[in-house]
């Protein structure tokens, strides 16, 4: 019997943080969020070692790909005019960061 998985993910964690982290480096933001998904790898690769397990770092991966996802949206609304005093915290939303 081996120990391989019985599903392989369709994009790895850490190709999919690269390409993620080119797309972050070419927005806007790239000044706060660049350094802010750094951290946040780095806290889910520490993680990820102590619990043996890729879970952490796919998390970050989908966390960040949905605020860039959701950016364009959040700017069009920013943009409006509209008011964002009821608004609640994006972490509300996707979940605390890992």
């Amino acid at each position: 019997m081996s120990a391989q998985p019985d599903h392989i993910p369709a994009v790895s964690a850490p190709g999919a943080a690269a390409q993620l982290l080119a797309e972050l480096r070419a927005d806007r933001r790239a000044g706060t969020w660049v350094p802010a998904f750094e951290q946040d790898w780095a806290r889910a690769l520490d993680d990820a070692r102590h619990c043996y397990s890729l879970a952490p770092l796919h998390d970050v991966v989908r966390t960040w790909t949905a605020r860039l996802a959701a950016a364009p949206t959040v700017d069009a609304f920013l943009a409006g005019g509209c008011d964002d005093s009821d608004g609640i915290d994006v972490d509300q939303v996707l979940g605390a960061r890992p």
